[in-house]
């Protein structure tokens, strides 16, 4: 009998693991798959991967001793219990050297529990975001890899064969330590609301300020996927708004304005609030779903509460200029703040993460995926120690060409009285950004008055009353005392 003949294993036959599986096969790996519920196994080989270099396994430990050692497994099943379940039934049947891959949307501090956990029994763990749906899986997705670095030189033929390319590179490189590829992943599908967010905020302008019909939307996206903002976002958005139902009207306008989410975009606001970082536009982004799903009282709301009605007399060319204008601006904003928070989670849990490659991942195959990542890759490659997007050369100019336009979108909507929260957040955080003094002085010296919060002088205001460095209380009402609480450092 001969010996195991499996290059790499994969557990899930949902769409993803499908897809991955037949990508595997089309790059020369030969794949054994299995399923939990072993029907769709005998179903798969029948029908998608017939005549492919594929092996269905009908049992945890057939799946195992088809694959040739250091064994490659992979699981695509659903994030949670059903990830450490199948760990737990697999563990059995390994050996010391063994790589476990997790490529679901997993929630990065389980991927750092399982890391330590697997390696305590000599197993190394790898923690993978995949993304680029249905048709990246098949013909290449940009895969954000992280975990037990150990397992890297072993998975990295697989992982870059099947991953899309930008460019001639493989949208795939090693992430770094723990959950650090779930963390990105995360932070990528954070981005993500963001930039949906700001597309949506562009659409409803144009509909509803200069009462554009769907058709002529759809030429503006086009004409805009053919700029700076070149990406499969602003590509699929011209596609929906020329698709029309059976009656011949746009179908996009008879969806029902009630958004989902899966929750990703939510964890990247969570850990952003736990960081101190202020991620404002994935935040504003998560809030206008959360928005969006009071169907029914806004209903009731839009009988009661007044507001203005758009009334443009411009250049409409010049306008829309502008709002590409604010939707470039707006998303560089997005990305900055998206790489700060990788960056402060890089010091805050002591991984070392690659910068340009994350830029570089996220260039291709994935949803996010854009030219401009082009940029970002280069600017983190020529510098990277960069503290932040707005610093590079490239981006500084960007930001204050868009300026005015962006401006001109963000009082307009207010005139109007259409909400754009993601362009104006993105906004208030540059001119907060740019300020050298904001108003959180007096916000201390409220603090200082009602809790004995503490503040500090001013530098150059340093005095032997109020010495530079040192935590002050004042007795503001000359009722107080001199006792300060414990202090808080922003």
């Amino acid at each position: 009998m001969s010996g195991p003949t499996g290059d790499f294993g994969l557990i899930g036959l949902a769409v993803m693991g499908q897809n991955l599986i037949l990508n595997a096969a089309d790059h020369g790996f030969h794949v054994i798959a299995f399923n939990r519920t072993v029907e769709k196994v005998d179903l798969f080989m029948e029908n998608e991967a017939k005549g492919k270099n594929v092996e269905g396994a009908h049992s945890v430990q057939e799946f195992v001793s088809k694959l040739k050692k250091p064994r490659r497994m992979m699981l695509l099943v659903m994030a949670g219990k059903p990830v450490d379940d199948f760990i737990e039934a697999l563990l059995p049947f390994t050996e010391e050297g063994d790589i476990i891959i997790d490529g679901g949307n997993s929630h990065y501090p389980d991927t750092n529990r399982r890391t330590k956990y697997l390696a305590e029994k000599g197993i190394r763990f790898v923690g993978t975001g995949v993304s680029g749906g249905e048709e990246g899986a098949r013909y290449g997705p940009s895969l954000m890899p992280g975990g037990n670095e150990e397992a890297w030189p072993y998975i990295k033929d697989v992982f870059q064969s099947i991953a899309a390319k930008s460019d001639g590179e493989p949208c795939c490189d090693w992430v770094g330590d723990e959950g650090a590829g779930h963390y990105v992943k995360m932070v990528h599908n954070g981005i993500e609301y963001g930039d949906m967010q700001l597309i949506t905020e562009a659409y409803d302008i144009m509909k509803r300020g200069l009462g554009m019909s769907a058709d002529e939307m759809a030429d503006v996206f086009d004409k805009w996927n053919k700029g700076v903002l070149d990406s499969f976002l602003i590509e699929i958005t011209r596609d929906i708004l020329r698709f029309k139902d059976d009656d011949g009207s746009p179908l996009v306008e008879k969806i029902l304005d009630a958004a989902g989410q899966k929750g990703t975009g939510k964890w990247t606001a969570i850990n952003a609030l736990d960081l101190g970082m202020p991620v404002t536009l994935i935040g504003e982004a998560v809030f206008a779903r959360c928005l969006s799903s009071l169907k029914e009282e806004r209903g009731r709301a839009a009988k009661l509460l007044e507001g203005p009605s758009p009334k443009f007399d411009g250049d409409k060319q010049e306008f829309i200029d502008n709002l590409e204008q604010a939707l470039y601006a707006s998303k560089i904003i997005s990305y900055a703040q998206g790489f700060m928070l990788i960056q402060n989670a890089a010091k805050e849990y002591k991984w070392k993460l690659n910068k340009p490659s994350i830029a570089l991942m996220w260039r291709g195959g994935c949803i996010i995926r854009s030219v401009f990542l082009k940029d970002i890759t280069s600017a983190y490659r020529s510098n990277p120690d960069l503290e932040n997007l707005l610093f590079d050369d490239f981006f500084n100019k960007a930001i204050h060409k868009a300026q005015p336009g962006w401006r001109d979108i963000v009082s307009k909507g207010a005139l109007w009285g259409i909400p754009t929260p993601a362009f104006t957040t993105a906004l208030s955080f540059y001119d907060g950004y740019r300020t050298k003094d904001l108003p959180a002085n007096l916000l201390q010296a409220q603090r200082d008055y009602f809790g004995a919060h503490t503040f500090r002088i001013k530098p150059e205001y340093a005095n032997e009353k109020y010495p530079q460095g040192k935590n002050i209380h004042v007795n503001w009402t000359g009722r107080g005392g001199n006792v300060s609480a414990s202090t808080y450092t922003a």
